[in-house]
């Protein structure tokens, strides 16, 4: 392989171990922005006669899909049948 051949790799191979780390960031992101609005200050909430026995509303309900969604990376990460 010449020197040109392994320069034009270089920036790929970089790139895909940003993006390999990147793939682990949403998750627990979602999950987090679904705790908070799940448990945070809502005026339709403080202004319900009966706000109901779990404080899931529909943007809570979203941030628990996405971060299930975006679990891929994570259970392959802890999957004993890892292939690499």
């Amino acid at each position: 392989m010449t020197m040109s051949a392994q320069n034009e790799k270089l920036p790929a191979q970089q790139l895909s171990g940003v993006a390999g780390v990147l793939a682990y960031a949403p998750s627990p992101i979602f999950a987090l922005m679904a705790l908070a609005t799940a448990y945070g200050t809502n005026a339709t909430m403080l202004c319900s006669a009966n706000p109901g026995l779990l404080p899931i509303d529909g943007m809570t309900m979203m941030y628990l899909l996405m971060s299930l969604f975006h679990l891929p990376p994570w259970l392959k990460l802890v999957s004993p049948y890892r292939t690499h």
